[in-house]
Order: C-alpha cells, then sequence, then structure tokens
C-alpha cells in the first residue's frame, strides 16, 4: 500500500490535510451560522451554500490554466495566502447587518480563489510524481492515499467545531437546541406563532430563567454566531501547518512544483507517449463526457452541509445510547481507522517481526477503543454536524480495503475501468438516497413544521448508513477519477483538464441548491426520490458508453 511511493506524496499529502481540515471545520458549521446570524431561510442558506461549493470547485479551472503557464509550485504557494485571509476575515465576529453580509461574501470569495489555486494544482503535482516510468503503476494508489489524507482532516473537523460551539455556548450558561435560531428568529421579526413563542419561552427558562425572551433571543443567536466565528479560525491555525510542511518538505517535489504545462509537453516529445492531434481530441472529448455525468453524483453527494443536515437537526434524534454511540467519539473513530491499516500489515508485513508488531499494535488500538467506549455515558447528545464525520472516517477506514480489492483483481486482470467504476459509483449513490427515501415516508413535510423540529424522529442509524453507502460511491468515483484526469489528460492541458474536473464538481455543487430549493415545498421523501433517480439515470448513460470511453483512452 505504502511500499514504493515517492516522499513527495507524503508530503503534499500532508499539506493537503491540514487545508482540508479547516476547511471542512468551516463546511460543517457554515449553514447553521448563516441560518442562525442572519435568520436566512432553508431556501437561502441552501442557494449561499451551493454557489459558495460552486466557486470553490470552479475557481480550479482558472487556476490551471494559470498554473499551465507560470508553474503549479507558484500557484499552490498563493492560494495557500489567498485562504488564509479569507478565513482570518470570515473568523472576525461581525454585526448580522449588511456590513456583516459583506464581510461574509468577500471572505467567502477569498476562499474561492485560494482554493482554485492551490486544489487543484496540488493534485496535479501528485499527478507529476508519476509520469516517472519508475511510480507510473502506482498512479491509482497513490490518489487514493492522497484521497485518505484529505479525509483525515475532513474526519476531525466536525468535532472540532461542535467542541468549539459547546464550550462557547457553556462559558454564558447556554447548549446548543436546534429549534432556538429559527424561534429566537421569529420571534425578532414579530412573526412567531402562539405555539412556537410558548416553545422559546419554556427553552428560555429552562437555560435563562429571569431573563426576558428579547435579551434571551439577541443573546443566543449572538453567542451561536461568535462560537461559530471561532470554529472559522481554526481554519487559520490549520492552513500554517499546512504552509510548514509543504515548505518543509518542498525538496522533495521540487520538480513537479516547477513544472509548467509546456514543459510537461516537451517532456514527451519524440517520446512514444507524444499525442497526435487526433489522440488528443479524442481524449479530450472523452474527459468532459467523464465530466458531464459526475455533475449528478456532486450534486447528491455534496448535500451532506445542506439538506442531509437539515434532516440531522430536524429529524433526527438529538439522543444516542447503546453501542452505536462509539460513532460520536473521534478517539474511538480515530482508533478504529488506525487499526484497518495496522490489521493490513499484519497481514502484508514481509517478516515475521513485522506481522508480530502490527498484529499486537492492532489488538492494543481495539483494547484502547473499548476502553473509551466503556467509560462514555450510557446517553450522548450529538449535534448535527457530528454526522459529517461519519463519510471521512468510512474512507479514511475503508481505502486500504478498496485498494487490497481492486489490487487483487488487477492481479487476476478483472479490475473495472475508471469509467466502470465510475458508473458503479452512481449506482452506489442512489442506493444511499433509496435508504434516506425510505426513512423519511410518513415524516411530516418540512413546511409543516415551519422552521421547528419534528415531533417524530428517527434514529441516527439512517444517517450513519447513507453515509456509508455514500462513501462506498465516493470510493468509486471521486479518487479514480481524478486519477484518470492526471492519467489521460494531454500533457500541456494538465491543469486545465484538472480544472475542468473541478469545474464539474462546481455545477454539482450549484445544483445541489435544487433540493434545498424544494425543501419547503414538496413531501419530504421526494426531495431525495429525486436524487436517487438522477443518479440512476447517470449511471446508466455512463454505462452506455463504457466502451468509446475506453477505446479513447487506450490510444
Amino acid at each position: 500500500m505504502f511500499k514504493g511511493q515517492p516522499k513527495g506524496l507524503y508530503a503534499l499529502a500532508l499539506a493537503n490535510t491540514g487545508e482540508r481540515f479547516g476547511y471542512y471545520t468551516m463546511l460543517a458549521i457554515f449553514i447553521l451560522f448563516i441560518q442562525a446570524k442572519f435568520g436566512f431561510s432553508a431556501a437561502v442558506a441552501g442557494q449561499v451554500y451551493a454557489i459558495f461549493l460552486a466557486a470553490v470547485y470552479f475557481m480550479p479551472l482558472f487556476g490551471g490554466i494559470l498554473a499551465d503557464k507560470i508553474g503549479f509550485g507558484k500557484c499552490v504557494t498563493a492560494g495557500i495566502a489567498v485562504m488564509f485571509i479569507g478565513y482570518l476575515c470570515l473568523a472576525i465576529p461581525t454585526p448580522a447587518d449588511f456590513t456583516g453580509k459583506a464581510m461574509m461574501f468577500g471572505s467567502l470569495a477569498l476562499i474561492s480563489i485560494g482554493t482554485g489555486l492551490f486544489k487543484g494544482n496540488l493534485q496535479v503535482m501528485v499527478g507529476n510524481l508519476y509520469d516517472d516510468p519508475k511510480y507510473s503503476d502506482k498512479r491509482d494508489s497513490a490518489f487514493s492515499l492522497f484521497y485518505m489524507a484529505i479525509n483525515i482532516g475532513a474526519m476531525f473537523a466536525p468535532t472540532a467545531a461542535t467542541a468549539i460551539t459547546n464550550w462557547f455556548l457553556g462559558k454564558a450558561g447556554l447548549v446548543y437546541d436546534p429549534n432556538v435560531p429559527a424561534l429566537a428568529h421569529q420571534f425578532l421579526d414579530n412573526n412567531i406563532s402562539p405555539e412556537n413563542l410558548d416553545r422559546l419561552t419554556g427553552i428560555a427558562a429552562s437555560m435563562q430563567p429571569g431573563t426576558g425572551l428579547a435579551d434571551f433571543s439577541s443573546s443566543y443567536l449572538e453567542r451561536l454566531s461568535s462560537a461559530y466565528n471561532l470554529g472559522f479560525g481554526v481554519a487559520c491555525i490549520s492552513l500554517i501547518l499546512s504552509m510548514a510542511i509543504y515548505f518543509g518538505c518542498k525538496s522533495w517535489f521540487s520538480t513537479s512544483a516547477g513544472q509548467t504545462g509546456k514543459e510537461a509537453e516537451k517532456a514527451t516529445a519524440g517520446t512514444a507517449s507524444e499525442l497526435s492531434p487526433k489522440q488528443t481530441k479524442s481524449r479530450i472529448t472523452a474527459l468532459f463526457f467523464v465530466f458531464a455525468v459526475v455533475i449528478f453524483f456532486w450534486m447528491a453527494f455534496h448535500q451532506n452541509g445542506s439538506t442531509l443536515t437539515y434532516f440531522a437537526r430536524d429529524y433526527t434524534q438529538s439522543h444516542i445510547s447503546g453501542w452505536p454511540r462509539l460513532g460520536f467519539n473521534i478517539g474511538i473513530l480515530a482508533l478504529i481507522a488506525i487499526s484497518v491499516y495496522t490489521l493490513f500489515a499484519t497481514f502484508q508485513s514481509e517478516t515475521r517481526k513485522g506481522k508480530t508488531i502490527s498484529g499486537i499494535i492492532t489488538l492494543v488500538l481495539w483494547a484502547g477503543a473499548f476502553l473509551i467506549y466503556k467509560n462514555m455515558a450510557s446517553e450522548i447528545h450529538i449535534l448535527p454536524q457530528e454526522f459529517q464525520q461519519f463519510n471521512p472516517f468510512f474512507v479514511v477506514a475503508l481505502t486500504p480495503v478498496s485498494m487490497a480489492i481492486f489490487s487483487a483483481l488487477a492481479k487476476k486482470r478483472k479490475e473495472p475501468s475508471a469509467p466502470k467504476k465510475i458508473g458503479m459509483g452512481m449506482f452506489v449513490a442512489a442506493c444511499g438516497f433509496l435508504i434516506m427515501t425510505l426513512s423519511s415516508v410518513g415524516l411530516m413535510s418540512p413546511k409543516e413544521l415551519d422552521g421547528t423540529v419534528s415531533p417524530t424522529l428517527v434514529a441516527p442509524y439512517y444517517l450513519m448508513s447513507t453515509y456509508l453507502v455514500l462513501t462506498f460511491a465516493e470510493l468509486l468515483l471521486s479518487p479514480m477519477g481524478i486519477s484518470f484526469v492526471s492519467k489521460v489528460a494531454p500533457p500541456k492541458y494538465k491543469g486545465m483538464m484538472m480544472g475542468f474536473w473541478f469545474a464539474a464538481t462546481a455545477a454539482g455543487n450549484y445544483l445541489s441548491s435544487i433540493p434545498s430549493i424544494l425543501w419547503n415545498k414538496v413531501p419530504l421523501w421526494t426531495v431525495w426520490a429525486l436524487l436517487m433517480t438522477l443518479c440512476v439515470i447517470a449511471a446508466i448513460v455512463m454505462f452506455s458508453m463504457i466502451r468509446k470511453l475506453e477505446a479513447a483512452t487506450s490510444n
């Protein structure tokens, strides 16, 4: 798994881990932040969230075009600096007025631009390491490891956001209640119903007895928004760590960093890998078809920060007991994830000593996880954003499993091609939203709830299992897609083609706002049924073009 990889992979992966930790800490609470601070409706918040995600993933197109001209390393360095300024501005508390909105949108613009310079070009640099024939057969496994490193950062992000939120609210004698932001805004805007007024009165009396509703509402919204600001500040710290890793280990990937698209083209000139104009056109056409299909995956997948978070807040039990509560302790999840790798090392080590040491470490990790679990409270309170840690945890834990499966298939010459994996991923994603559809049948619609929590709450298992299935889909599609682009893209257009991969992601991210727009207009189950149907259609289209895609990319 790790054997034979160039050192540059680990440096670039760790630099990206720090950046992604900050980004996903911000993303875990972003939609909750803008609803709490500005009182945005689900539709408006979903639009802001989708536009931001679209910008984050569309800007790498311009970053890639620029990098093809001036070099990938220069763009990555500039991207880190611009992102840092953006996160710093977002971390500064502001009034909930025009100035506050302008500051927020300006910060989001800087983060988008910085990510555009950083994200795609860092991944091109990883791919450039594997243009060396010595490492070329390890390209797919390298991107799986790189993708795993991204998700290590993402796995810890919701826990960091939750800890900061609870600590900051606790200092004021408050606790997080998903009902309060919407009810407080309704009260302050003088459009609260008598039923919701009674509910808000009861909550205020339990947290701050004797405090007037106006003071309680204003204070709660201000404290919660400030807690989220602190969460955004975490991104600044993580970027500093990313910069330290990137510049401290730059000698490991200096050749890859300094290369431009034209230099990559010259490197293949006069060799067997040089492409004819016809081959270049065929490859670009194949890539654009794949880009078009994956739009619908990202539209469905990136519901984690919007409608799936709404579902976690409004329709899912906020307390959990029994063994599933171990999933809401990041320490247990980290030990389990590490143990997967040590368990594989137990079987894959070439010496008996290595097998023994790995086996002992695995047992120690399991014992540590069990001790933490035994000392947990019998019932724990969970916040909506904590569900977002399951996807990155599953990515980290399941990456060696998927690599082992595909490695075994490759040895038998039965490994599916990248286009087939993408098609399979779309079908699997549809299964994830089938779970959500079934879990939502019979529940009140968001419109009927009027901004409050459903009286009928489902068990957290539904969301947990949905994230598991969506992770299987992601592992089939995302790292393989990135590897596919880095392998198939004509050398002089590498940065641009990687940028178009992210532009396709951006289009899907913007379309992810459609379920938010429908959220208060249709029965709940139809939101998930729509996403399921789109994934199935995209998978069918993908498989109908498999032969043409494989023919185009084999030249």
